[in-house]
Formats: structure tokens, sequence, C-alpha cells
């Protein structure tokens, strides 16, 4: 997806980020089959989970020729940066709970850098707010998987 600086109509739009959470979906369903831990299985079910629910919504909205204009969050939630820290490394049947929070955590924060590309090509377009709010959306969604990570790997001394 190299042409995130380009602006899109509604479908484009709609489109593109229903492809996006399509290959973050497929990302996840990679990795749950590739772990055994039980504990990363469910942060990968979860997450892909997520991914489906973002997927049907922005179907829907293509279906309804309107996004919703429910209480959705607009604001990015920023994020401790994580993935500049953590390696960023494909899961195997040993890989453990850490090891799928981090994979996690670098697809997360990759959706976040795509939507925020894309919105910022958008400025002044209507299809700014869309991609606004799905940065927005994905960004809590890291933040949530940051927040995990920090509880479970990066104890005080």
């Amino acid at each position: 997806m190299s042409d995130a600086a380009t602006c899109y109509t509604f479908e484009g739009a709609l489109e593109t980020a229903i492809s996006m959470e399509e290959e973050g979906f497929r990302n996840y369903l990679r990795a749950l089959k590739a772990v055994q831990n039980k504990g990363a299985k469910e942060i990968l079910r979860e997450n892909a989970l997520d991914e489906l629910n973002h997927k049907y919504q922005l179907e829907k909205a293509l279906v309804e020729g309107q996004v919703s204009s429910g209480d959705e969050m607009l604001r990015e939630i920023p994020s401790m940066n994580l993935d500049y820290v953590l390696k960023q490394q494909d899961l195997g049947p040993e890989s453990g709970v850490r090891e799928a929070l981090a994979y996690a955590i670098h697809l997360e924060k990759g959706a976040v850098d795509f939507y925020g590309r894309v919105a910022d090509g958008c400025t002044g377009a209507p299809m700014a707010v869309l991609f606004a709010r799905l940065k927005a959306e994905e960004s809590l969604h890291l933040q949530r998987l940051e927040d995990l990570y920090e509880q479970h790997f990066m104890t005080e001394n």
C-alpha cells in the first residue's frame, strides 16, 4: 500500500481500510497457527477478532454508504514506543506471551502509522476524519498491548 500519501474517494478510503484490516487479520491468523503457548494464542486470538470487527464495521459502512457517527474516539492515544525496543520477529511453536505481545505491538504500530500517513494525505478532505478515527482506534489497541507488556515484563526493581 505505497499510495498512503494519496487521498481517496469514500469508497476508495473504505476499501483501503478494509484491505489493511484484512492484512492485519491474516498476520494474526498465521501467528496464531504458529504458536503453541496458550497465553500467546489468547493474545493473538483477541487481536485477530479485533481486526475482524474493524473490517466488519468498515464493510458495513461501505454497504450503507456512510460511516457511523457514534461516540467514536477521534484522538490518538500516545504510545510508549515499545516497538523501538522490542525486536520484530516471526512467531514459532516455542514463542510465548512476551513474543506474542511484541509481535502484536509491531502490527498495531504499523496500522497506526499507515492510517496516520493516509489521514495526513487527506488533510482538509472528509476522508481525513475516517482515517484519523482509524488511527485513534489502532492507537488505543497499541496502548492496551503496551500496558499489558509493561505490566508483565517490565517490572520495577
